[in-house]
């Protein structure tokens, strides 16, 4: 069948994909950035690639029109403070383009939305099953609350509170009930769902064996890591405060981090598990979700991540608005050092960041992520999510990766820390030498008050980079 593929770049699109491909499917992916998606060779030649905007109706067009089925995988969560409008809006433009279609079902993925008083993020998830399902297609709706695996945001927030955290004095929605599901049963769910007439123009929750409480996720999964946790909760917290410890203890960012807290409120919880009996599963344990993404995790064998969404950093942009380092009107830092070892220091650049480090000075590196993270930016604590492969979109840090190409040998990073400007980070092995280029473009004048006020520490830090990597 021919499937088209919306969200093909995000957290569940990445690990459908290869499925789909598998049961032999033709997938069209929908991206927004092209470059940004990269696909194992061994299905590049089954599948479809369109760059598409669903906020711009007039681009919709590039969707082909000999589809049979579609999924719909995107949110505007966290980008902007009226995202509910531009999902409904991207919602509107989809259905009235499927419907000059072939496709016969569309397949969306929601929230839990079984609780009277809904958060305003799954209220929005909810107008926009309203909208898909005023389509000429058959709507098969699908509701999930917290996904666990490898790299979801859930999984990693809960990561980082118990393994940063003996002891925890939290927020009171700690007590509230949520179902979580591990993310294998969620693929095999939206999976099962192609071209099943039995679920056509229908809706069903989807969760996991165990009812918890997050204060109970918490602990089981301190359990599984072999870790003794005291959690406490108080009433005391407000909402922005409860946001504020969430941003600071977690990597998540800030505004996801309002929308979390905003949701952690509502119980989410499966009215049935009707959608268990017609695909004949049975989903995993709460505990199992946490160890199998463990072994996905001490295996680098991390499919996608949440972090490398655009939400995880302070711009939704185009790598291509930004690819081209601006020459005029910026400040520049650049060292350029003969390399005795090319490949070795090209894998030591490949390598850079996350729990590697930065070669040189790394508790400098951790207090300008600390001081980011006071002033609302994404600090350190993103980190990278594989040890050895580098890919356009994803992120390093506090920065984003704009390109990277070993054959070329040329690493381009742009940084996504709170700046009075723009920066890039530069590393490209020529001819037998490094050349390191950091490049600041000010915004006004607090911009060029802060490059010169940097600038020691820059001349400190880029010195013993650039020598630490070509060390041989």
């Amino acid at each position: 069948m021919r499937i088209l593929l919306t969200g093909a770049t995000g957290y569940i699109g990445k690990r459908l994909l290869p499925v789909l491909v598998d049961k032999g499917h033709t997938v069209i992916c929908c991206v927004r950035d092209k470059s940004k998606f990269h696909v194992e060779s061994s299905i590049k030649q089954k599948i479809e690639v369109i760059e598409i905007d669903l906020t711009q109706k007039d681009k919709l067009s590039r969707i082909p029109q000999s589809i049979d089925v579609a999924y719909y995988l995107v949110h505007s969560m966290s980008t902007s403070k009226n995202y509910s409008e531009l999902e409904k809006v991207s919602a509107i433009n989809f259905r009235e383009t499927l419907n000059t279609t072939n496709a016969k079902q569309v397949i969306y993925l929601s929230g839990i939305v079984n609780s009277q008083t809904l958060s305003k993020h799954l209220n929005s998830r909810k107008n926009v099953e309203i909208e898909l399902g005023r389509g000429t297609y058959a709507l098969t709706t699908v509701r999930a609350g917290i996904i666990i695996g490898s790299g979801s945001a859930s999984f990693e927030i809960i990561r980082d509170l118990v393994e940063k955290l003996p002891v925890m004095v939290a927020p009171r929605w700690l007590k509230t009930k949520c179902q979580p599901i591990g993310i294998s049963d969620v693929i095999k769910i939206l999976t099962g769902l192609i071209d099943k007439e039995q679920v056509f123009n229908k809706s069903y929750d989807i969760a996991g064996r165990d009812i918890l409480t997050y204060k109970e996720m918490l602990l089981a999964f301190a359990e599984v890591r072999g870790l003794k946790r005291y959690i406490w909760t108080i009433p005391l917290m407000t909402p922005k405060l409860s946001s504020y410890w969430l941003y600071f203890v977690t990597s998540t960012s800030y505004k996801l981090a309002v929308s979390l807290v905003d949701s952690m409120k509502v119980e989410v919880i499966a009215k049935d598990d009707e959608i268990n009996k017609i695909l004949k599963l049975e989903p995993l344990p709460y505990k199992d979700c946490i160890k199998q993404a463990f072994k996905k995790i001490e295996q680098n064998e991390i499919v996608s991540s949440w972090k490398d969404s655009t939400i995880s950093g302070r711009l939704n942009f185009k790598i291509s608005d930004y690819i081209k380092v601006p020459q005029f009107g910026c400040y520049k830092d650049i060292r350029i050092k003969p390399v005795a070892n090319p490949p070795r220091c090209l894998e030591k650049i490949w390598q850079i960041g996350g729990s590697t480090g930065w070669y040189y000075a790394d508790w400098l590196w951790r207090l300008r992520g600390l001081i980011d993270k006071l002033f609302g930016g994404v600090g350190l604590r993103r980190g990278r999510t594989n040890l050895n492969s580098i890919k356009a979109g994803d992120t390093l840090d506090f920065w984003r990766v704009l390109y990277a190409s070993k054959s070329e040998m040329r690493l381009l990073l742009f940084a996504e820390m709170k700046l009075p400007g723009d920066a890039w980070l530069e590393f490209h092995i020529q001819e037998g030498q490094l050349i390191q280029t950091a490049t600041f473009r000010p915004k006004g004048l607090l911009g060029r008050m802060y490059w010169y006020f940097v600038l020691p520490l820059h001349g400190l830090i880029f010195k013993g980079l650039i020598r630490e990597l070509t060390k041989p």
